[in-house]
């Protein structure tokens, strides 16, 4: 498939950072009508290589770039990539939600503009006949804050694809490379879907390639044609995504084989009821029940706007239920009451999807993250006792595998994976009694999804209760022991044992919102 002229090519690509490489005479050679896979473990080069096509990093001398078969002088200059028909949307959109659906569309060509009178009437009708041609219904004049997620990583793909088109008439590039960074970490699966839908029309529309970087191999293996494979900064490979089995990847990324993701039952599943949730209603979810005994870990899911999202927040406090009652450990705590000091006083963790804005101080560093939950551990009447506490929590980072394992760095400075792992870190050695998540392994890198799996697994055969809040149906068949299908906000279908399959678990989700349609129609 690939033809004689590729769209982008890169040689040789080296970058040394201190006395490391972060990349190692690579190449990544990107054909016409094709997307691109970039995949690596966090760490392996993914990002620096696309900082050097952005013009961020210079990489060291030896280096190759070609575009359109032209070679490009390394390294870029700050904004070049532009000109050369190249457009990145990362994985925070890069839009301005204050300003219009209309404003963050066309902010590159108004600034271009230079003070020149804008007619916002044609500007408006030029908006809506883009968004025709992607089949988006979107109001020129709403505010971004306003859009869906979906809409906003749909808002961010055309936009860059608008940038494209407007190289190709000012600069005369033949075919442009839309990059993609992690565009589906936040999205819901039927925003994935109608978003490689309009990653398809845009390479079929001979306009650009696609380079798409993400961590979740399903999603790889479904919109790509060819992948190519970065491990500790080297190239492992570039291979036809067709012909390749996932585990085949899996082995290229970690270089070993991945042992099993499925964990083992806990011994102690057999005990009695330790956690009871009746008739917990909020938002949509209503009149829920259900139970988890001590060392079993249950997953709940659903489509989105079936409510399965909002009861880990629900049982912890962080959001307000209308209705229910949480018995646990012989407590019984009025869930409309509930709050998160209420819920950390008696046992119980949350470790939300969002870490960035909900489960941490990106700013601080991450021995200080790691430490938030045991200050009152180290107070004394005279302030903190700063010095066991930075050694407990370099212990900490090493025996959790958080890389680097450094106290001093900022928390934002990590890996999606290395994130999560130091929040488990954090909640993990209160040694809690009920532990509460929301899409534990989001935006994280294979091998980092299968410690964090197997973290959660040692939580459970200590005696933990633990809820699993996911719509990735991977994930709750590899670590759940039941699964709790809600549509409609209402619990719909209940899968245990060996019927835990990924394959059984969305034949469920899909399954119970038809049923409940079909009785809401015999009931009207």
């Amino acid at each position: 498939m690939a033809p004689e002229v590729p769209v982008v090519a890169l040689r040789h690509i080296s970058k040394t950072f201190g006395g490391s490489k972060a990349l190692d005479d690579v190449d990544l050679v990107i054909a016409p009508g094709e997307v691109h896979g970039l995949l690596g473990e966090n760490g392996s080069g993914k990002s620096t290589m696309i900082k050097i096509l952005n013009g961020f990093h210079a990489p060291d001398p030896g280096g190759a770039l070609e575009v359109g078969g032209r070679a490009v002088a390394l390294p870029l200059v700050p904004g070049q990539f532009r000109d050369l028909g190249l457009s990145f949307v990362h994985q925070d959109l890069g839009l301005v939600p204050e300003l219009s659906v209309l404003e963050n569309l066309r902010v590159g060509e108004l600034i271009a503009q230079r003070g020149a009178w804008i007619s916002w009437r044609r500007e408006r009708r030029r908006a809506l006949e883009t968004f025709a041609r992607y089949d988006l219904d979107l109001d020129p004049g709403a505010p971004v804050s306003e859009l869906t997620a979906t809409e906003r990583a749909l808002l961010a793909i055309v936009r860059a694809v608008e940038d494209i088109r407007l190289a190709q008439a000012t600069h005369g590039t033949e075919h442009g490379l839309l990059i993609l960074d992690e565009p589906t970490v936040f999205l819901p699966r039927e925003g994935v879907d109608r978003l490689f839908r309009i990653i398809r029309e845009i390479v079929a529309s001979g306009y650009a390639s696609v380079l798409f970087v993400s961590h979740d191999l399903d999603e790889v293996c479904e919109v790509t044609n060819r992948v190519t494979v970065l491990r500790d900064g080297r190239l492992q490979g570039t291979v036809d995504t067709a012909g390749t089995s996932e585990s085949e990847l899996v082995e290229m990324i970690i270089g070993r084989r991945l042992e099993s993701l499925g964990l083992e039952a806990s011994e102690l599943t057999g005990h009695g009821v330790d956690v009871s949730v009746k008739g917990l209603s909020g938002g949509v979810v209503h009149d829920l029940e259900f139970d988890i005994r001590r060392g079993e870990i249950v997953g709940v899911t659903g489509l989105m706007g079936s409510g399965f999202d909002d009861v880990p927040y629900y049982l912890f406090g962080a959001r307000s239920a209308r209705a229910g009652l949480l018995t646990a450990f012989g407590m019984a705590f009025d869930l409309t009451a509930m709050t998160p000091h209420r819920a950390v006083s008696n046992g119980f963790v949350l470790l939300p999807a969002d870490r960035q804005r909900d489960a941490s101080v990106p700013s601080l560093p991450i021995g200080e993250n790691v430490m938030l939950a045991v200050l009152h551990r180290y107070r004394t009447p005279w302030g903190l006792r700063t010095r066991p506490m930075r050694r407990r929590a370099q212990e900490l980072l090493h025996g959790f595998d958080v890389r680097p394992a450094d106290p001093q760095l900022s928390y934002e400075s990590l890996s999606g994976g290395n994130q999560q792992k130091a929040l488990l870190a954090k909640w993990l050695q209160t040694e809690p009694r009920a532990i509460f998540l929301h899409e534990p392994t989001q935006g994280v890198d294979v091998g980092a999804r299968a410690q964090i799996f197997k973290m959660l697994g040692e939580a459970a055969r200590g005696g933990a209760c633990v809820l699993v809040a996911s719509s990735d149906n991977e994930q709750l068949a590899a670590i759940c022991d039941r699964v709790l299908v809600l549509a409609r906000g209402r619990l719909a279908a209940e899968i245990s044992g060996g019927e835990v399959t990924k394959e059984r678990i969305g034949e469920q989700v899909y399954n119970s919102v038809t049923l409940r349609e079909s009785t809401t129609e015999v009931a009207g």
